[in-house]
């Protein structure tokens, strides 16, 4: 009896395990797919304020079955869309991987120069010269460089966003494919940088007018108005909104696409982002990404979120319901992911390229100290201030997103001293309201700042791209714009971001000790076991990389 007994508990033991195998499904040495969600101008405290609201499967799903990053900053100071790009896929800071900001003067021409604009190819997919691109200007590899290379070209890198500039920088110089865009067909495109014409599923899928799908329809709140109580009232004087058509719902969004003589209605709408999910969705299936035993990457950056931000703010209705919204689009990503590849099989990382600053006009409601800073005056004083010292000429060569251009040519020619009129310029600028910290580029080159501001301000600066003078603002404070708020400095609300790794081998864990998103690109080429991006800065994750 004793003997049937052991021999029926033996089998029971045997067919739970194998129960239990077939349930939890192993996961191979590498994962077969990466995917990079990019949410642009995300700030962290949006996960816990909408949290109430959200849906099991998607930012929910993430935080609950991955690990998740209480402390996650961006450590440098011009915290603008493109630099923060090219920092997570790059592993470094501008200073290194040379995307300063999303333009800037090109000192020899005197002209401004867009980050991603390249003249040497064409648009494939398109009529315009919105294809004339390429990721040239970006000075150093990325993390899908490292893996085209590491397996000879044979994995698959992709970059996916409304943005030119998110899915080029993203996807890196080695990259299969970047989509991005048309404002003026509403349809993908790509550069010939990457392929002569459009892959025949990009096509089919620009035929089917999914553009017009999203725009010709109406916006209003997904549920109902009153229950936004983490927002302000949707009738308020703080937000911008869509170009004088309005800032309260509904909007009706063909009258305004219309008004604009365009799709690029699809960069201010929620939908936007279903769009983009759609399209990567598509880019999943139709090349076949992680079915073969090379990892192959796809970069996702969700732009909409970023132009909503800037006009309507974030205590607005419209951000919030975007977000909502956009839980839906992750949950349904996170289905495909399950059916086609498995979560097994697949890595995925969440962050955000920036925050965003409080409407200045709200926070001076509230007696919070804030302001915009008048650039435009401040720079057309400096002008007559250095026409004073110096005598009358074109000294300064511009102005772009709180730096100085001097005119070098114009400072050698009169036997000047560059550093001297670097410096009248800099404590000139220190004098204005809402201007904090001001320095100099001779300082930046001379000088090795190890914390603060001034160390930030430094990961922003690259010698040959950034400006003779560099402006910190006050916190609270932005330049004065045409829109609502902006982000471009080194303050928590600018450079808290969240930051989720799911998926594969990742356990549930919540993390409170501080990384940047520079330590990204390093820490998923640890676990590949492949060369870190070929100027990276940042750190590996221990605590991601240590059980694996």
């Amino acid at each position: 009896m004793i003997f049937r007994l052991y021999i029926c508990g033996i089998f029971l033991l045997l067919w739970s395990t194998a129960i239990y195998s077939q349930n939890k499904k192993i996961p191979p040495e590498k994962p077969k797919l990466i995917i990079g969600i990019v949410v642009e101008q995300m700030r962290y405290d949006y996960l816990y304020r909408f949290w109430d609201k959200l849906e099991e499967k998607g930012f929910k799903r993430l935080m609950y079955e991955g690990t998740s990053f209480k402390n996650a900053n961006i450590n440098y100071l011009f915290t603008q869309s493109a630099p923060g790009i090219a920092s997570i896929y790059t592993g470094t800071t501008p200073s290194f991987h040379g995307i300063v900001s999303d333009e800037w003067y090109l000192r020899l021409k005197g002209e401004k120069i867009y980050c991603v604009d390249d003249p040497n190819y064409k648009t494939a997919g398109g009529k315009t010269d919105d294809g004339k691109k390429s990721p040239k200007q970006m000075l150093t590899s990325t993390l899908g460089d490292e893996i085209k290379l590491f397996t000879t070209g044979k994995s698959k890198v992709i970059g996916v966003a409304l943005d030119d500039r998110s899915s080029i920088l993203a996807a890196g110089h080695a990259a299969d494919a970047s989509y991005w865009f048309e404002e003026k067909s509403g349809n993908w495109i790509t550069s010939t940088y990457y392929m002569e014409e459009l892959p025949k599923w990009v096509k089919e899928f620009n035929n089917k007018k999914f553009s017009d799908v999203f725009t010709d329809k109406e916006w209003s709140t997904m549920l109902p108005i009153d229950q936004y109580k983490e927002a302000l009232p949707d009738k308020n004087s703080f937000e911008i909104g869509f170009e004088r058509n309005g800032t309260s719902f509904p909007y009706n969004i063909k009258t305004i696409k219309e008004k604009m003589q365009s799709y690029r209605v699809m960069k201010h709408i929620p939908f936007g982002n279903t769009f983009t999910t759609d399209f990567a969705v598509h880019a999943i299936v139709n090349e076949n990404l992680g079915k073969d035993d090379y990892t192959d990457l796809i970069t996702i950056s969700y732009s909409a979120t970023n132009t909503i931000g800037l006009e309507f703010g974030p205590s607005s209705v419209e951000v919030e319901d975007t977000y909502l919204r956009l839980d839906r689009d992750i949950a349904h990503l996170l289905e495909v992911v399950d059916d086609l590849i498995g979560k097994e099989n697949t890595l995925v990382f969440l962050t955000s390229n920036s925050g965003v600053a409080e409407v200045p006009k709200y926070l001076d409601s509230l007696k919070v100290a804030s302001g915009n800073f008048k650039n435009f005056y401040a720079l057309a004083l400096l002008k007559t201030y250095l026409n004073a010292l110096y005598g009358k000429g074109d000294w300064v060569l511009g102005y772009l997103e709180q730096q100085i251009y001097l005119n070098h040519n114009l400072i050698e020619d009169a036997k000047i001293s560059l550093e001297d009129i670097q410096n009248k310029t800099s404590q000139f600028l220190l004098q204005f309201t809402g201007v904090s910290n001001t320095i100099t580029a001779t300082t930046l080159q001379t000088t090795h700042f190890t914390k603060g501001i001034f160390e930030k301000m430094q990961n922003s600066y690259q010698q040959k791209r950034s400006g003779d003078v560099m402006i910190n603002l006050t916190s609270g404070w932005i330049e004065d714009i045409s829109t609502a708020t902006s982000h471009n400095s080194g303050y928590s609300y600018d450079t808290h971001v969240p930051l989720i790794f799911y998926g594969w081998k990742i356990g549930r864990n919540s993390i409170a000790r501080p990384v940047n998103i520079t330590d990204i690109a390093p820490t998923i080429s640890t676990i590949m076991n492949i060369s870190f991006p070929n100027s990276c800065t940042g750190e590996p994750i221990l605590e991601m990389i240590n059980n694996k």
